[in-house]
């Protein structure tokens, strides 16, 4: 009886540790997403303040697209990469892991070299302006760089490490942010000396040009720093190889057949998934500045606000969902592949509790203050700050269906239903379009439309995807914890850090420094609020105490 007790409470003790690597795994991960994308927010200002509004429109329209035709060839790689070969890690056949590995690399040199050809050959077809197609082509090696990277972070995750990728990641932004502001300064001044352009319109041309040199010169830095890296733990992997009694080793054309057939409904899901700002871009800056005869310039400046600034701003918050997602689909795919649902279950529930602790917070601070923040981290006239502070409102909500949906994407990938994501995008897109081309037509609600739009795509997601992991394990949300009392506690911080910021400002007039301590007080209160409305269980506070009386 005494060894049973014993056994059972082994097996505790493992589970426990098992949900405290995948909070420490995403946790590392997303604090290394949100350094990144803080900077990613932070250059934006003094490279605004060189390329201006109408070079960062330009920017925007180009890394649209450039994105997209990531999405198809690169962009998915690391999910699938780490899927694949966590799955062979799981039974021991290290061999397999490697060859895994190896062939991957040679898809994505492939498929890599394929998409950045069709984005430097077919610029002129994506997009009606112009302007924008010497930007694109400036992208275009990057497609090839960010794929092999891509693999490397895939095979570390792979082994439950998100290190390698954390700093990677933050390597990778801080170089893009000095290369992207050096590279457009320069090459702005290029234009002025030797091309002798004189124009506004075309030296914004050639700063947005400099700007997607810093994106691509950020990946570089991204792969040399995880090659570096790679090299460190390639002893160990050779030894794990060696050690591997593995008889049936993967031929490799078995192995291109498993990631083609792998990869595809992870292309096909995320390329869908974010298929939406492709959309909306040409919606806005190509189909609606024609059909309202408003100058392109004109639209492409409202058009740099929005995505520049108020989307960029979003993505912030789904950082976190985002890297909780990457920490969990090895997991998630590895316990099922056991058989084991109750401890996958387990780990979704622990997902999606922690993802929402953190978006609901944050999706109402960017709604209450939406024009200090945008100040914060942005250089604007009194007018755009107003209309980017609208902007990041209205699409406030949308951060939180965006958290819920990606997790729920990755949820659906890891138990095998690789391809209802895909069809739960295909039709939230389906629906977010016709509603902005209606609003658009019959409105005057402008890019609001837009942003609208994009928080009913989201929403629908989220509510699809959702109901998607319902029906296909069973699996019972716990609504409680998971969302209303982080619901109540974040509008309740929602009116306290507003009258903070509202007195600090009557007594500082400086809108930096109010909403800075704003946002720290609404931290506070907001996890006093969780306690107080008893969101912690005793033995969680009693975890906590423990460790911060340890010496």
């Amino acid at each position: 009886m005494e060894q049973i007790k014993q056994d059972k409470s082994v097996q505790e003790s493992r589970m426990k540790k098992k949900k405290n690597n995948i909070i420490m795994q995403a946790g590392i991960l997303s604090i290394a997403s949100i350094i990144s994308r803080i900077i990613g927010l932070l250059y934006r200002s003094p490279l605004k303040s060189v390329i201006g509004n109408l070079g960062m429109g330009y920017y925007q329209q180009a890394y649209t697209y450039y994105t997209i035709i990531l999405l198809i060839s690169s962009y998915s790689i690391p999910a699938a990469v780490s899927k694949v070969i966590s799955q062979k890690l799981a039974v021991g056949e290290y061999k397999n892991a490697h060859r895994i590995f190896k062939g991957a690399l040679l898809y994505v040199i492939a498929i890599g070299f394929i998409g950045s050809a069709v984005l430097y050959c077919g610029a002129g077809w994506f997009v009606n302006d112009v302007s924008a197609i010497p930007v694109m082509r400036v992208f275009a090696p990057t497609i090839l760089v960010y794929g092999i990277l891509g693999v490397f972070r895939g095979y570390f995750q792979a082994h439950n490490s998100m290190t390698q990728t954390s700093i990677s990641q933050v390597l990778e932004q801080i170089a893009n942010a000095v290369i992207s502001i050096a590279a457009a300064y320069f090459m702005m001044q290029y234009a002025i000396n030797v091309k002798n352009e004189d124009s506004q319109h075309m030296q914004a041309i050639w700063g947005a040009m400099g700007s997607a040199i810093g994106t691509g010169g950020g990946v570089l830095v991204g792969l040399i720093c995880i090659l570096f890296l790679y090299n460190r733990y390639k002893d160990g992997i050779k030894k794990r190889i060696q050690q591997d009694t593995t008889k049936t080793v993967l031929g490799y054309k078995f192995i291109l057949k498993l990631i083609i057939f792998t990869v595809t409904p992870f292309v096909l899901s995320t390329a869908i998934y974010n298929l939406s700002s492709t959309i909306n871009t040409k919606l806005y800056t190509d189909w609606y500045a024609g059909y309202k005869g408003i100058h392109v310039d004109k639209v492409t400046e409202i058009w740099g606000l929005f995505s520049g600034q108020a989307l960029t701003i979003t993505n912030i918050p789904i950082a976190f969902s985002s890297a909780m997602a990457t920490a969990m689909l090895p997991s998630v795919s590895t316990l099922i592949a056991a058989e084991k649902m109750k401890e996958a279950k387990e780990k979704i529930g622990l997902s999606i509790k922690t993802t929402m602790l953190i978006s609901i917070p944050c999706a109402v601070g960017l709604f209450v203050l939406a024009e200090p923040i945008i100040n914060l981290l942005f250089s604007n006239t009194s007018a755009d700050l107003k209309t980017a502070g609208g902007f990041l409102m209205a699409l406030s909500l949308s951060t939180v269906f965006y958290a819920l949906s990606t997790l729920n994407s990755s949820i659906l990938q890891g138990i095998g239903k690789v391809n209802t994501p895909i069809i739960n995008a295909a039709i939230a897109l389906v629906a977010q379009t016709v509603i902005a081309v209606v609003l658009l037509i019959t409105t005057n609600l402008g890019v609001y439309s837009i942003a609208i739009a994009t928080t009913l795509y989201a929403g629908l997601m989220c509510l699809l995807n959702q109901y998607s992991v319902k029906k296909a394990i069973a699996y019972r949300q716990e609504y409680k914890k998971s969302f209303f009392i982080p619901m109540l506690a974040a509008m309740i911080m929602g009116v306290c850090i507003k009258l903070v910021y509202e007195g600090i400002y009557l007594l500082s007039a400086s809108m930096k420094v109010s909403v800075i301590l704003a946002i720290l007080s609404g931290m506070v209160v907001y996890l006093f609020l969780l306690i107080v409305l008893k969101y912690f269980t005793k033995q969680e506070l009693e975890v906590f105490t423990r460790k911060g009386n340890r010496k």
